[in-house]
């Protein structure tokens, strides 16, 4: 990655940003005038410096005029003092208002995309921008910028000052300015390269961790934790690594910008003695001289320091920008049409999908009617398509156009929230929030009343198990539901699926850590739960759907059969042997 290139992403990065300079300008203008201020004050410092030292030299000092410089220098800094916290208050908040904002967009952004971007994006990756990316921003936004202000203005003014005093001694002093220069911008590009890969390390750290922390049960089973903590310290070695090859450019910046001070004052010293010698300058000026010197020294030294901020806050601007550049793959229709009246009736029709980078379509050619107020099972091998068929009722992925209709209606005519919003959908892997029982039941309906989530939960069989809990229904249940146990997890998520009260419910294989007679039990239950709606069960088991109105067969993204249990035995050989299979199976299980 070239400096060019990244300066090039680094402007275009900045357009994250320009909203928020707008709508703070007020603040930030403000504070840039009170650091101009602070400036202005210091440099009257060494006039009065000056005025007294030559009072000094020429034995015309007295008493009263040394005491009234005195008092002049300490109004100054008073002035400066408070001029000082004045735009600390407000550049530095200004900063933290920009990093709290640029949160805010970037999670509200987050929110917007699909399943196909989280597949391709770690979640430890999304942390680490959400933190340490975040955190580069602000710093450059807020000690950068000031630093960069105050450099500039400091510089120029401190250089005004001098030639004012000597021109020739001022260009004396500015001789090895432009080493400083030129290894400034030879180094800035080796700054942003070295960070951003201490960043991107900083990510596979996270999303190890993160990794390892959610799947902390499985790893003591397999007793891998010598194992993880050694992977764990090889990657936080490298990320060491990483950062002291960072601080060796930054290392390297800051003491060539001292040492370009350092050697301006050692030319200062030497040709500005001389004049003195001559009488080409009072002893006075050169005592001031030397004080805008070392005004001077400090946006010298601050230009290394000014230039990692600025590198590392837009090479962490340019990460964030990447993800909010990301779209969705799904989109609203430019003019959406109203969800059609009626109970939702669903109508596949020669439905076509296939997932990026793979060769074999996930579904093809199926066609079928989900009315409403029917319980349609779905059974096939693993792979065979159910859960992608449970994905795009969802509304999870794009399909093609006249796949999928609602009502009647093409589903990507339809606004996506108007299609969410009619889906109750329980994963495969169902997903519980570190929360009391009652608020992961009513997750998506927080105005539901106690009398309502303990209705849903007894029609999924959890209701006497939670009055168990320690708490009842205000247990809090850890992260992801680590306290419950596989088939209390998934009956929590249907219960809360059910409180939504939606008229596609969709069960993609969500019972499987329950017991045959449970399950049985709970979809018996919901034919009195769900009248006038649809309810699509996804299952490995074909026992518990034996009472469904119609069971679908898929294999191989196809739909081989369909029909009542006992039209499926007589007419689908793949569905007689899986059924068959799977009674031997269970018998085997009951003599043991």
């Amino acid at each position: 990655m070239r400096g060019g290139a990244s300066g090039g992403r680094g402007g275009a990065s900045l357009g994250l940003i320009r909203p928020f300079i707008r709508r703070y300008s007020p603040r930030l203008i403000g504070g840039l005038f009170a650091l101009l201020t602070v400036d202005l004050l210091q440099l009257g410092i060494p006039r009065l410096v000056k005025r007294a030292v030559d009072l000094l030299a020429h034995g015309a000092a007295s008493q009263m005029a040394l005491a009234q410089s005195a008092l002049a220098i300490f109004l100054l800094a008073i002035g400066i003092a408070g001029c000082r916290f004045v735009w600390r208050y407000l550049i530095l908040g200004f900063s933290r208002l920009v990093e709290r904002d640029l949160r805010d967009d970037f999670f509200r952004h987050l929110l917007t995309l699909d399943r196909p971007f989280f597949q391709k994006k770690p979640v430890g990756a999304i942390m680490a921008l959400a933190t340490n990316d975040l955190a580069a921003v602000q710093l450059a936004g807020g000690m950068g910028l000031v630093a960069c202000a105050d450099a500039a203005i400091m510089g120029t003014a401190a250089l005004a000052c001098m030639a004012y005093i000597s021109p020739r001694l001022t260009l004396i002093a500015v001789i090895p300015m432009p080493l400083l220069a030129l290894l400034t911008r030879v180094l800035s590009a080796r700054l942003h390269r070295r960070f951003l890969k201490v960043q991107e390390q900083f990510s596979h750290l996270t999303e190890f961790a993160r990794n390892t922390i959610t799947g902390i049960r499985l790893l003591k089973a397999y007793t891998q934790e010598a194992s993880q903590a050694e992977v764990f310290g090889r990657l936080g070695r490298q990320y060491q690594q990483d950062n002291i090859r960072l601080a060796r450019v930054h290392g390297t910046l800051f003491p060539i910008s001292g040492l370009v001070g350092n050697t301006s004052l050692l030319l200062v010293i030497f040709f500005g003695g001389r004049l003195v010698i001559g009488n080409a300058i009072t002893v006075g000026d050169f005592v001031a001289f030397i004080s805008y010197l070392y005004l001077l020294t400090w946006p010298m030294m601050a230009v290394g320091w000014v230039a990692n901020l600025f590198q590392r806050g837009l090479t962490s601007l340019g990460r964030l920008d990447e993800v909010m550049a990301a779209t969705p793959t799904l989109a609203d229709p430019a003019r959406p049409v109203p969800f059609p009246a009626g109970q939702t009736e669903i109508s596949l029709r020669n439905l076509h999908f296939q997932y990026e980078g793979q060769m074999q379509p996930a579904l093809a050619d199926v066609s079928c009617l989900l009315r409403a107020g029917e319980i349609v099972g779905l059974v096939g091998r693993s792979g065979s398509g159910k859960s992608t068929l449970c994905h795009l009722l969802a509304r999870q992925y794009p399909v093609e156009d006249g796949g999928i209709f609602l009502n009647g209606v093409d589903i990507n005519q339809l606004s996506l929230s108007s299609v969410r919003e009619r889906v109750a959908y329980v994963p495969q892997d169902v997903l519980l929030f570190s929360d009391t029982v009652a608020a992961n039941i009513g997750f998506g309906n927080p105005e539901a009343s106690q009398e309502q989530i303990e209705a849903a939960a007894k029609i999924c069989r959890i209701h006497e198990e939670i009055l168990g809990f320690s708490e009842g229904y205000q247990t809090r249940i850890g992260e992801k539901g680590v306290k419950l146990s596989g088939g209390q997890r998934q009956r929590i998520a249907l219960a809360r699926a059910l409180l939504l009260d939606r008229p596609l419910l969709i069960i993609d294989d969500s019972l499987s850590a329950v017991d045959l007679e449970t399950e049985q039990e709970i979809i018996a239950g919901l034919a009195a739960y769900l009248p006038g709606r649809t309810c699509l069960i996804v299952s490995h088991r074909i026992a518990p759907l034996r009472g469904a109105a119609r069971i679908m067969v898929l294999e191989e993204g196809r739909l081989l059969a369909q029909g009542n249990h006992e039209e499926l035995l007589a007419t689908s050989p793949f569905y007689r042997t899986m059924y068959q299979q799977q009674q031997m199976q269970s018998h085997r299980e009951e003599e043991l």
